[in-house]
């Protein structure tokens, strides 16, 4: 046997070891909950015995049988509340094998070459990230899953996702699904993918055996039943008998933790053993286009995709969008330099039949994911195009930012700058830059207080205000070939910690100076694909105005924004054009 074969078979036999560990775990708790029924079956036995009579064994006889029956039934309840609690289920878009044919069949191969079960369905993730999920569990097949009938035979790959619970038999022998990071799609070629993806496929081994497939169902019943109380729609009642039913769970979780994390050490490990002759050497240098791809995709959500999600607009090709931020981040980064070389070979979205539909279905639950949007378009949620980007989100977000600002200082009272050259005029006929340099410039800390502090009561009045629109369709029934998966709220993963009122101030006047730029010097909302919204001028990003800005909103000093205005011709006493 090869030193892989080796290494594979001691951490699948590690896996199996630490899986019949978990499993003990159950058979101890189930043990103890017959235990009052054993000692009942004991003194009963004794009473027909004629061995343990009288009065004082009678009484024992009856309160022991009593004390047995409710631990069975509160057993039992435990047991099926375990049993029927909905594993957390990965919110994802699912891929039917005729929207993705050249992927599927690139996912068998690899199977077929390691030998293992191949995964029954494919879903992408907007993440950079990829592995297998267990969706046996019979409340899965009830949530919003694609409805393959017309295309889908019962034995095809697409059959275990059809509406309605597979039967037992079904479940306990379907594959888990393959979740794929949608951004490894676009920026990995074909054969990179299929290296990263070969030992996350070769976890189908180890998931196919039994001990492992029952300890992780029993672990993941647990967690599902810990998160039950903490539901929002349960009654007194119910959340008290969910309570001690979530209680009786975590003990268990908490006795079994330990063994479950070394098993699914152990299936890793075994993976990645037998993934070893397959593109190995590729394989080391697609993992540097992962670390790559992650840095991309986490700039271009915050810094890009975050502005657009707060204007109610949301980006519809993320996934090509972080192909030029990372091909921007090549350009910019000499230790990315020569991998924009590889951009000539066949891109892994080939393997889509209609890579722009998939890329749009992530984006939206990216959106979902990442900021909570609602999961649907609507009047106040809309898809925006990268080349309408500058006008739709920026030029907008500006504009918003500018009007709040001004707002606010309307409310505070604050009068308007006079007007230039006539002492006697108390205000000009508009929002001008000047009116708030006038306002902070001199007068310190108190002043950017009191209307940081005003801007961040308006911002948290103006999202309390937003309701989302109701989703005109059922859950995961977006389209015929894809289908949105997923059980917990949104969003799962917020981006950023909320602004402080100090960088709200900060991000406002930003935005006034950018009006002013665009209105009185011809400069140009753009967009910079690592560091979002850019002002342009002369067809070049000014990167210079963050310096004055804060200088004012800090310290109150005016003087190095003027002197930016000056240099750029920006003029401050000229009324700007608000949203």
């Amino acid at each position: 046997m090869s030193g892989s074969g080796v290494g594979e078979e001691i951490g699948a036999q590690g896996a199996r070891s630490r899986a019949l560990a978990v499993l003990r775990v159950r058979g101890r708790a189930a043990a103890v909950a017959l235990l009052p029924a054993a000692a009942a079956v004991v003194l009963l036995a004794g009473g027909v015995t004629g061995r343990l009579t009288g009065g004082s064994w009678d009484t024992a006889r009856w309160v022991v049988a009593g004390v047995a029956v409710v631990v069975l039934l509160c057993a039992v309840g435990v047991a099926a509340v375990i049993a029927r609690a909905r594993p957390a289920l990965s919110p994802t878009v699912e891929i039917a094998e005729r929207s993705a044919p050249d992927l599927y069949r690139l996912v068998r191969d690899l199977a077929d070459r390691l030998n293992v079960p191949a995964p029954s369905s494919i879903a992408l993730t907007p993440d950079c990230d990829s592995w297998l999920e267990d969706r046996t569990h019979p409340a899965h097949a009830l949530v919003g899953a694609p409805s393959d009938g017309a295309a889908t035979g019962p034995n095809e790959p697409g059959a275990p996702f059809r509406r309605g619970a597979p039967s037992r038999r079904g479940a306990a022998a379907a594959a888990p699904v393959l979740v794929i990071g949608s951004p490894f799609l676009w920026w990995m070629r074909v054969a990179e993918l299929r290296a990263v993806l070969a030992p996350v496929v070769a976890g189908t081994g180890p998931a196919s055996h039994p001990d492992i497939a029952a300890a992780r169902r029993f672990v993941r019943g647990l967690d599902a039943a810990v998160a039950l109380p903490g539901r929002q729609d349960l009654g007194l009642i119910r959340r008290a008998a969910l309570g001690l039913v979530g209680r009786i769970a975590r003990l268990m979780l908490r006795a079994c933790a330990e063994h479950a994390a070394l098993m699914e050490r152990g299936v890793a490990s075994a993976a990645s053993e037998r993934a070893q002759g397959v593109d190995y050497g590729l394989r080391i240098v697609a993992q540097e286009q992962v670390g790559l791809a992650y840095a991309g995709w986490d700039r271009l959500l915050t810094r890009v995709a975050l502005p657009a999600w707060r204007m109610g607009r949301w980006p519809s090709r993320l996934d090509v969008g972080v192909v030029s931020a990372l091909t921007e981040l090549s350009r910019r980064d000499r230790l990315a330099e020569g991998f924009t070389s590889r951009l000539g070979e066949r891109p892994a979205c080939d393997l889509l039949e209609e890579p722009g539909t998939v890329d749009e279905a992530a984006s939206l639950l990216a959106a979902r994911l990442f900021h909570g949007g609602p999961a649907t378009s609507g009047p106040d949620w809309s898809p925006v195009d990268w080349q309408q980007y500058p006008e739709e989100v920026v030029d907008r977000k500006w504009r918003t930012e500018a009007a709040r600002l001004h707002r606010v200082l309307d409310d505070m009272g604050v009068r308007r700058s006079a007007r230039p050259g006539d002492p006697t005029s108390d205000a000009v006929p508009g929002p001008t830059l000047a009116r708030v340099m006038d306002h902070l410039a001199g007068r310190g800390e108190e002043a950017g207080d009191t209307l940081a502090a005003g801007i961040s009561a308006e911002v948290a009045r103006e999202e309390a205000e937003v309701v989302p629109p109701a989703p005109t369709t059922a859950p995961g029934t977006a389209g015929d070939a894809l289908a949105l998966r997923g059980t917990d709220p949104l969003p799962l993963f917020p981006l950023m910690p909320p602004r402080t009122g100090r960088e709200l101030l900060a991000d406002h006047v930003t935005a006034m100076v950018c009006c002013a730029a665009v209105d009185t010097a011809g400069a140009a909302p753009g967009l910079d694909w690592l560091d979002g919204p850019a002002l342009l001028m002369d067809g070049k990003r000014r990167t210079d105005l963050a310096g004055g800005v804060l200088s004012l909103v800090e310290d109150g000093d005016g003087e190095p924004l003027r002197m930016w205005l000056a240099s750029t011709g920006v003029r401050p006493e000229k009324p700007v054009r608000l949203v």
